[in-house]
């Protein structure tokens, strides 16, 4: 809601005047995925991959290619590819990817990409859907799931409904067509989100063609399953039904008498979007009651379809500056409704937060304003519902198992992969396992390079550097392992080239 209040963001660079090339087909290679293999469908309120296993979409948006930049942002400050390393070490299994209609227009190019000192070299002389490429498939090696979200019909802004002057209901289907085509066959674009944020005069169940929501994603819906039918057909809800409102797209109450049906079946995930007072203010959270008022609002906008197992709910976008107490509560007691991981596993709601930008005036990002450093207080509120088996500390044991009371072997293993090397830098991840006999309630790595390496940015863990041996300990939510579970932490470091130390783990 409110939506001339969102995104101020930075100003654009003067697009690159780079050499147009021919339309490439979208790679379609991709590694064994941590976050689900293969394609995804429903079952219930559940996500289920390809064998039938339950997964949790559990991730951020990363903006950008909605923008005139046409392209994420954030590229004239980092390699793509170190972006993405950081995005899965930090935990997120899924990346929601927001566009606009104009970087379907033939030889749309993107802008605001550094090239120096061998960032971003794979990108140079290429179409915005190019880069969208070369991003969904090295996403798809690190085994992160990609969301593509038509977030406005242009980069000017967004739009309350789907179509515009502009740009009519026949381009919005028609480009959504050709992103289906695009990416079939290639599991790691799991869906498409088909609007942002409907909203006022937008109406769900109201039989007017030109403004009702539902009808309007049950023809763009039945479209891209047409090309390509294995995709998830997310759909977000409007702003008001029946004299109630609420956030734009965040109104899903239409769903009980007017469900979305398509022509595939299992394929429909409702998303709501619900934000904290950095956004703009709601009644709610000036009642008295509140933070314990906030579980009966979400049940009544949305929270009602997962818990009668009527369909998945993915919260698309949330977000804070984090700044004022009202968030803080706001934001805890959300994390907390959206069902805590180790308690239900992927038996919950769905998420991708907002955002992994920093430049999102009102909410501000996972990253802080260096692009390179994690904001460790705010990403600590989404800890306990990232991924089972993806996010940080979730991995091995049994997160709620004390450990021997009794005593017993404390000890630790870490393993070191370099994720990007990019010459004048590099990304590293390294995966600590507790390998004793009991829990652990801190760990501490540490390494010596034989060149001149020095750490740049260390995310999910502090360091110590002393010449060439760096000591990295746990932050505070991921020190404590169960036995035989397992944590992560990346870093950032120059120059790249060099060859992977030997590294020790000490537990206590």
């Amino acid at each position: 809601m409110f939506r001339s209040l969102r995104r101020a963001l930075c100003a654009a660079a003067a697009a690159l005047l780079l050499p147009l090339i021919p339309l490439a087909a979208a790679p379609q290679a991709q590694a064994a995925d941590a976050g689900g293999a293969g394609y995804w469908h429903t079952s219930g309120r559940q996500i289920l991959d390809a064998s039938g296993q339950p997964v949790r979409v559990a991730g951020i948006n990363w903006f950008g290619f909605e923008t005139s930049n046409n392209v994420v942002h954030g590229l004239w400050a980092r390699d793509y590819k170190s972006m993405i390393d950081q995005i899965r070490t930090t935990g997120y299994n899924t990346l929601r990817i927001p566009f606009s209609d104009d970087i379907l227009k033939p030889g749309a190019m993107p802008g605001s990409i550094d090239f120096s000192a061998g960032k971003n070299a794979d990108l140079q002389g290429l179409t915005s859907l190019q880069v969208l490429d070369k991003i969904v498939g090295y996403a798809g090696q690190t085994g992160v799931k990609v969301i593509l979200d038509r977030h406005r019909p242009d980069g000017a802004g967004q739009s309350a409904l789907w179509y515009t002057a502009a740009v009519p209901e026949s381009t919005w289907i028609a480009n959504l067509k050709s992103v289906a085509g695009r990416y079939a066959g290639n599991p790691v674009v799991v869906g498409i989100d088909l609007h942002n944020e409907p909203h006022d005069p937008a109406c769900w169940g109201c039989g007017d063609t030109t403004r009702d929501w539902r009808l309007a994603a049950q023809r763009a819906g039945n479209a891209v399953l047409s090309v390509n039918p294995n995709l998830l057909i997310f759909v977000e809800g409007v702003q008001t039904f029946d004299g109630v409102s609420g956030w734009w797209g965040g109104n899903l109450m239409g769903v009980a008498r007017y469900p979305v049906q398509l022509d595939v079946p299992n394929r429909v995930v409702y998303s709501a979007h619900d934000y904290a007072t950095s956004v703009a203010q709601q009644s709610w959270f000036s009642d008295p009651a509140f933070p314990a008022n906030m579980p009966g609002i979400w049940d009544k906008y949305w929270g009602y379809i997962f818990k009668q197992n009527i369909a998945p709910v993915w919260v698309g976008e949330f977000g804070t500056t984090l700044q004022s107490t009202v968030d803080q509560k706001w934001l805890a007691a959300l994390v907390d409704y959206l069902r805590p991981t180790s308690t239900y596993g992927a038996d919950s709601f769905h998420w991708t937060f907002w955002s992994w930008n920093p430049n999102s005036g009102d909410t501000g990002g996972i990253l802080k304003d260096d692009w390179q450093t994690v904001d460790t207080v705010k990403d600590g509120y989404l800890t306990s519902v990232k991924a089972p088996g993806f996010a940080p500390g979730t991995g091995g044991g049994d997160p709620g198992d004390p450990g021997d009371p009794g005593g017993g072997t404390a000890a630790c293993t870490a393993a070191y992969t370099v994720g990007s090397d990019w010459g004048g830098g590099f990304n590293a991840d390294v995966k600590v396992t507790n390998t004793g006999t009991t829990a652990i309630g801190s760990w501490k790595v540490t390494w010596t390079w034989p060149g001149s390496q020095k750490v740049t940015s260390m995310w999910n863990a502090s360091y110590t550097q002393s010449g060439s041996t760096v000591t990295a300990t746990n932050a505070a939510h991921n020190g404590a392992l169960a036995a035989g579970g397992s944590a992560s932490f990346g870093f950032g470091a120059a120059p790249g080239g060099g060859s992977v130390p030997s590294v020790s783990c000490t537990a206590a």
